[in-house]
C-alpha cells in the first residue's frame, strides 16, 4: 500500500465546538448565533433532545429541526448526527449532548443495566462487577467520539453544567470555594464524559451571571483571537471561525454591548450582599426593556447564590462552634 505526503494547508476544516453552561447561561441562544455565523447562507440544523425546546428560537433564527428521543445511547446520537451530515447541513447543533452521559438510556444508565445483568441483586457480586459493567457503555461512547472526528459539518455540542463547591480549611477556618476539576471552570462542571471536552476543537463554559461570555475549558492559541473573553459570543464569532477553518486569516470578531448593561452585569457579579444587589437594581431601571429583562434574570440567579453562600457559611460556623464545644 502506497502512502503519500503533500504540503499541509488549512482548508475545509470541520470544527467541533463544545458550549457548556447552567440554566440561564445562554448556551442554546449562543449556539444558534454561532451556527448562523458559521453557516453563512448555507443550511444548518438542530438535533433537539429537550422536547422541542429549540423551536422557541424559530422566530429569531432560520434552521431545520429534528427531535432526538430516548433512549439517549451514544449510537442514537451518532445516527442522528450522521443523518444530518449526509443531508448536507453546514452546521449541526446538538442541544443537549449531556443526555448521552446522564439522560434516559445514556451511558450511566447503560452501566447500571449492565451491572443488573451481570450481578442482579447480589450486592457482593455487584461490587466485584462494577468496573466490568463499564466496558460496554464506554466502548459505545468511544465509537461515538471517533465518529465525531469524521463528520464534514461543523458540530456544536451543548452541555448542561452544574455548580460544584467544596469546603476547605484555610488559616484554621472553613471556607467555601468553587470545586476545581479538570473539565470545569469557576466551579461549574459540564455534564458529560470527563474526556469529551478535550476531544473537541474548543470547549467553552458560559455562566448565568454573564450569559454568552466565554470561559475557556479548552482554547488553543490559534483560536484565541477569534474568541475574545470580554464580550459575548455572537454571529461574528462564527463568521471568524468559518473563515479560519476555510484557510483565511480573519479579523477578530466584533460585538456590540450596551456600556450601561455591561456596568450593570459587572456590578451584579461583584455584589456580595442583598443590599448591594438592591443598589444595582436601581441602576438597571434605566436599561431598555429587553436588556432590563436579561439583567433581571442574572439578578435573580445572583440573589439565590448569595443566599445559598450565606446559608453554607452559617452552617460551617455552626459546625465549627459545635465542634469547639465538644
Amino acid at each position: 500500500m502506497s502512502f503519500t505526503f503533500k504540503p499541509a494547508t488549512r482548508e475545509n476544516l470541520a470544527l467541533l465546538i463544545g458550549l457548556a453552561g447552567p440554566t440561564g447561561s445562554g448556551k442554546s441562544y449562543t449556539a444558534m448565533e454561532l451556527a448562523s455565523g458559521l453557516a453563512g447562507e448555507r443550511k444548518w440544523c438542530v438535533i433537539d433532545t429537550e422536547a422541542g425546546r429549540a423551536k422557541h428560537y424559530a422566530d429569531r433564527f432560520t434552521f431545520d429541526h429534528g427531535d432526538l428521543r430516548p433512549p439517549f445511547r451514544p449510537k442514537a446520537y451518532e445516527d442522528a448526527i450522521m443523518a444530518a451530515d449526509a443531508a448536507g447541513y453546514a452546521v449541526i447543533v446538538v442541544d443537549s449532548a449531556s443526555h448521552e452521559h446522564a439522560g434516559e438510556g445514556g451511558i450511566l444508565e447503560m452501566q447500571e443495566a449492565e451491572l443488573d445483568r451481570m450481578a442482579g441483586d447480589d450486592w457482593k457480586k455487584r461490587e466485584a462487577c462494577k468496573m466490568a459493567a463499564w466496558i460496554k457503555p464506554k466502548t459505545e461512547h468511544k465509537h461515538f467520539v471517533q465518529k465525531l472526528l469524521q463528520f464534514r459539518a461543523h458540530l456544536i455540542l451543548c452541555f448542561r453544567a452544574e455548580e460544584k463547591i467544596e469546603m476547605v480549611r484555610e488559616n484554621g477556618k472553613m471556607v467555601i470555594k468553587p470545586k476545581q476539576t479538570l473539565i470545569g471552570a469557576d466551579g461549574f462542571v459540564p455534564i458529560c464524559e470527563k474526556n469529551l471536552p478535550y476531544e473537541l476543537t474548543l470547549s467553552l463554559l458560559l455562566k448565568a451571571d454573564r450569559p454568552g461570555f466565554p470561559h475557556p475549558i479548552k482554547l488553543q492559541e490559534q483560536h484565541k483571537a477569534m474568541i475574545p473573553l470580554d464580550r459575548p459570543i455572537g454571529r461574528s464569532t462564527g463568521e471568524a471561525l468559518a473563515k479560519w477553518a476555510g484557510g483565511e486569516t480573519p479579523a477578530a470578531p466584533t460585538a456590540t454591548l450596551n456600556p450601561l448593561l455591561k456596568d450593570v452585569l459587572d456590578a451584579i457579579e461583584a455584589s456580595t450582599t442583598q443590599g448591594e444587589l438592591q443598589s444595582v437594581a436601581k441602576q438597571a431601571a434605566a436599561l431598555p426593556d429587553n436588556e432590563r429583562t436579561a439583567a433581571r434574570d442574572v439578578f435573580k440567579i445572583r440573589k439565590k447564590k448569595i443566599d445559598d453562600e450565606k446559608a453554607l457559611a452559617d452552617a460551617a460556623l455552626e459546625a465549627e462552634r459545635t465542634s469547639g464545644e465538644q
